[in-house]
């Protein structure tokens, strides 16, 4: 496994590491021991960065990390979120320094840490990336020692950009991938500039990228990618990155064609994303350890040089004009 500095922190990650949304809600049924397993699989292969949140399972992903990384003295790092259970999901809730504390103080106990390595707001209104609130109570937090940094979970380019302008803002999660190239061109280069650390999420758009899905695919009823396929439960764009399915199914019939020999084209979507080197880590989630193990050996897959110019020309044939606006 290969690893990337985490921006101004300085920490040293595995460059694919494991986004555990999966593990706790909102993908069907995923079993206590598949969780676990996918932990152990994923650290005793490099991984040594997990990226979590109170809201997936309502808590029940941060006691899965929890448990894991309190039994082992190597040192892993986590990043949770917190804001989502605010409600109404209002920018006011973010101001509100007892409230957010309340929830850290209930990711500590969840973590079963004394302090979180990582914060980050789960994306709040867009009005709370560029309200000095919103950073007098992060600050707070990392006073009082309940958290070591923070940064920021965003749905468009245009948030991310905000957030950045600020001095103690150290990370920016934000989803990338070949349905959605935006972040590149622009966003990259600021954060560089900043050497603010980029986490990207949702890089197979939601399996999109695995190839396996056609127009008969189904999902069962607890699984965002049946319930949220028209953003009824949130952003739309977290699922399938927003792109619309039978259209999606195409753009992949052409992205297939491009995959070298011995590439998966999840392998080839988590490595075009990595040939971006201002990325710091890509967070692709689990249902279970043999997708892990996939994930992670795309690290050690060789580059793809050749094939970025083809595949952008793919997104600004079918995607740009749809997509581009929105994020």
């Amino acid at each position: 496994m290969k690893k990337r500095k985490f921006g101004k922190i300085g920490w040293d990650i595995s460059e694919i590491s494991l986004g555990c949304w999966a593990i706790g809600a909102d993908w069907g049924d995923v079993s206590e021991e598949d969780a676990k397993d996918i932990l152990k699989s994923s650290f005793d292969n490099g991984v040594n960065f997990f990226d979590t949140a109170d809201v997936y399972g309502d808590g029940r992903s941060e006691k899965f990390v929890g448990e894991f990384i309190n039994s082992t003295s190597e040192r892993i790092y986590v990043a949770t979120k917190a804001g989502r259970r605010i409600f109404p999901h209002e920018a006011k809730g973010y101001y509100n320094k007892e409230l957010m504390e309340s929830y850290v103080d209930r990711s500590l106990e969840n973590l079963g840490v004394e302090t979180i390595d990582l914060l980050q707001m789960h994306c709040p209104p867009t009005e709370v990336y560029s309200d000095d609130l919103t950073y007098e109570m992060l600050d707070h937090l990392v006073a009082k020692g309940k958290i070591q940094h923070y940064g920021f979970s965003v749905q468009t380019v245009e948030e991310a950009i905000k957030c950045i302008q600020r001095p103690h803002t150290k990370s920016v999660q934000i989803i990338f991938n070949m349905l959605r190239l935006k972040p590149a061109e622009e966003f990259f280069k600021l954060a560089k500039d900043k050497n603010i650390a980029i986490i990207v999420r949702v890089p197979l758009a939601s399996g999109l990228l695995t190839g396996k899905m056609n127009t008969d695919s189904s999902f069962p009823e607890n699984d965002h990618r049946n319930y949220n396929i028209k953003g009824d439960a949130f952003d739309v764009g977290e699922t399938f990155s927003g792109v619309e399915f039978s259209k999606a199914l195409e753009v992949v019939e052409e992205l297939k064609s491009l995959t070298p020999d011995g590439f998966s084209l999840s392998q080839l979507a988590l490595k075009w994303i990595l040939m971006h080197k201002e990325v710091s880590v890509v967070i692709p989630g689990a249902k279970n350890s043999d997708q892990a193990l996939k994930n992670i050996s795309a690290s050690a897959l060789p580059d793809i040089p050749n094939l970025m110019e083809k595949i952008e020309t793919i997104y600004n044939t079918h995607l740009k004009n749809d997509i581009h606006p929105r994020w």
